[in-house]
């Protein structure tokens, strides 16, 4: 008799502790911060959900009112990028009804974030197995989810919370899933994704790079569009001069055009297609001098400029990030090797310097390249024509971010100097000892 009782007792318990179990399930509650990088668009919503815990736990299903937010990593990605997506329910249905505390590690989450906009569809996003404990009757914490999304159009894409399930691993594998009464529910963040742009590959050459006033300059240009209007005109510094001409490409673009040169003031020539002067449809300019006749008793003095390269330097290869804590885990900070990047190229074309992380790999396994978050600054020198923009603060990940870029202009270049402070997210109890992953920049 006395097996029977422990036997039955031992019962109970395990029985208590599932209901306590799939009561969790049923929804997590609290507040989370939102992550680094996350577009300032992002708002909590509320939305009606029914949560049906297993039957086994012999609750019924739970009807009430979920609090959710969803963030992105790149508010204005550009078609054919991938957006990271982090769903994070911060306000639960319901809360521990048993007088059971439930341990910790014990429920992973899943479910869709819903697309719409510009871009329909789902993004399935899943969670890691981590909660911290749970007292009896005691509100439930928050957890996220997080998944990816490619940009396939171009346009204000939309991001409502969808259906969540929690899976518990407590005596008993089960699922608990939660269903949107009313969807889709309310849109809790938008992303606005921009065309792809092709790279300008247009050259442009001239046959002499001067001559006297009235004479014929062969220009020659490639990789236009094909039989299209193209504008040849003249140019001094920004300004287009009277010496102009249209010609149409050939079926594979290219042109020769026979540009009479008459204004002394005419210092390049250009060509574009369309009705004015575009740099991602032109090329140019291509240098060229009206040599004016001298008066008597003088000397024509001449200076070439030439054109240079774009490259960039670092002032060193190591970055020694802050220690943290075996129990706490936390921010691990430190600042990138500065980078110099210098445009001596005086043309049309921008720049654009990427950076993208392995994973950190250490005695514990490793640190996942999506924990590494960056807060980007970019400097001109005095005197550069163009502005440098600092990229998004935000994760940098394996599939990579912007550190910083210059635009297109008429003519761009300069000296810049690139900057960023580092943040390395080292979860809790992470095996003590050094990782390491490897930032590769990329300038274009």
């Amino acid at each position: 008799m006395a097996f029977t009782r422990s036997r039955a007792a031992s019962r109970r318990r395990r029985w208590t502790a599932v209901l306590g179990v799939a009561a969790l399930a049923v929804a997590g509650g609290g507040a989370l911060a939102v992550p680094a990088g996350a577009a300032t668009t992002s708002q909590a919503v509320d939305f009606q959900t029914r949560c049906v815990p297993p039957p086994i736990a012999n609750i019924p299903p739970i009807e009430g009112t979920t609090t959710a937010q969803i963030t992105v990593d790149k508010p204005s990605p550009k078609v054919g990028e991938t957006v990271t997506v982090t769903y994070t329910v911060t306000k639960p249905a319901a809360s521990n009804p048993v007088d059971l505390a439930l341990p910790a590690d014990i429920l992973t989450p899943s479910g869709k974030v819903v697309l719409g906009g510009a871009q329909s569809g789902t993004v399935t996003v899943t969670g890691p197995k981590k909660n911290p404990p749970v007292p009896a009757k005691g509100s439930f914490p928050a957890f996220s989810m997080t998944g990816t999304f490619t940009a396939t159009e171009a346009g204000s894409i939309t991001l409502s919370p969808g259906d969540y399930n929690i899976h518990t691993s407590y005596l008993m594998e089960l699922d608990t899933p939660c269903t949107v009464l009313n969807p889709p529910a309310p849109v809790s963040e938008t992303v606005v994704a921009s065309p792809v742009t092709s790279p300008n590959t247009r050259t442009l050459q001239l046959d002499n790079a001067s001559g006297d006033p009235g004479v014929r300059v062969t220009v020659t240009g490639s990789k236009f569009t094909p039989l299209t209007e193209v504008t040849v005109v003249g140019r001094a510094g920004a300004a287009e001069t009277a010496d102009r001409m249209t010609v149409t490409t050939d079926s594979e673009g290219g042109f020769a055009a026979r540009l009479k040169v008459n204004d002394p003031a005419t210092t390049g020539i250009v060509a574009y297609e369309g009705a004015a002067w575009d740099a991602e449809k032109g090329a140019g300019p291509a240098a060229y001098k009206v040599i004016v006749p001298a008066p008597p008793n003088s000397q024509t003095i001449t200076a070439a400029v030439t054109p240079g390269e774009l490259s960039m330097t670092q002032a060193g290869d190591a970055v020694q990030l802050s220690s943290v804590d075996f129990g706490a885990g936390g921010a691990a900070a430190g600042a990138l090797q500065t980078v110099t990047v210098k445009d001596f190229r005086g043309g049309p074309a921008g720049w654009s310097l990427t950076g993208k992380v392995t994973d950190f790999t250490g005695p514990g396994g490793s640190i996942g390249a999506g924990n590494l978050s960056w807060t980007p600054a970019c400097t001109a020198k005095a005197g550069s024509p163009s502005a440098c923009a600092a990229g998004s603060a935000g994760p940098v990940g394996s599939g990579g971010a912007t550190l910083a870029s210059t635009p297109n202009g008429t003519l761009t270049g300069g000296e810049f100097t690139v900057d960023a402070g580092l943040s390395l997210d080292v979860p809790a109890f992470t095996a003590p000892g050094s990782y390491a992953g490897v930032l590769t920049l990329t300038l274009s």
